[in-house]
């Protein structure tokens, strides 16, 4: 059913088939799936308060690493949990898995940087490259407890996982995420791909 929409004046000047076309114009719907993925995303985020002097540290030795704060947290705390918890056999594996898959990722995409690979799609690049290593694909799909591929696996381990090596990618070759032409930050989607929303990089001048 068509939309009523009253006329404002920016409009009433104008023939009444511009007007009904522009009610009629489509909104972009967000996937039901990625919203779903989304929620599940949000669902397993933890936010605390730390002491100064403690995030002052944290500051410092996530520099001193090469990690952003956030990954060098999640770090320390999986590497507690599993030198002194009972987290089973099933979870150690994927956790290990899940380091693997960053520190491959972050090698590869700085050797790609290097050999002239970089470009707005240099996220989806890294990654596709990556994926068509057996042993990588692997690792991945022990991660995120699914096959490598959009169609499968738990939305709520792969959409962090992918996000995360989303911001390590950048962050490895010094990039910094491209603006739309609204000034948001501009992001491109694929369909069977390891990976199937990404933001677009630029390089600083």
């Amino acid at each position: 059913m068509d939309a009523i929409v009253e006329p404002d004046r920016k409009s009433a000047g104008k023939p009444k088939a511009a007007r009904v076309a522009k009610a009629k114009k489509p909104v972009k719907a967000v996937p039901r799936r990625q919203k779903r993925a989304e929620r599940l995303s949000n669902a397993n985020k933890v936010t605390f308060s730390l002491d100064p002097e403690v995030r002052g540290l944290v500051a410092a030795e996530a520099k001193k690493a090469g990690l952003e704060e956030g990954h060098y947290l999640q770090r320390a705390i999986e590497a507690h949990l599993l030198e002194t918890a009972d987290t089973g056999a099933a979870l150690a594996e994927r956790l290990h898995a899940k380091r693997a898959v960053i520190e491959r990722t972050v090698a590869l995409a700085k050797q790609l940087d290097q050999d002239g690979g970089f470009d707005e799609h240099f996220i989806l690049t890294v990654m596709k490259t990556a994926i068509r290593d057996d042993e990588f694909a692997g690792l991945y799909a022990t991660a995120v407890g699914a096959t490598a591929d959009d169609a499968a696996g738990p939305d709520a381990a792969k959409m962090p996982l992918n996000q995360q090596l989303g911001r390590m990618i950048k962050r490895a070759v010094g990039a910094r995420s491209k603006k739309n032409e609204t000034g948001r930050i501009a992001r491109a989607q694929v369909s069977g791909e390891a990976i199937t929303t990404y933001t677009l990089l630029e390089k600083p001048a």
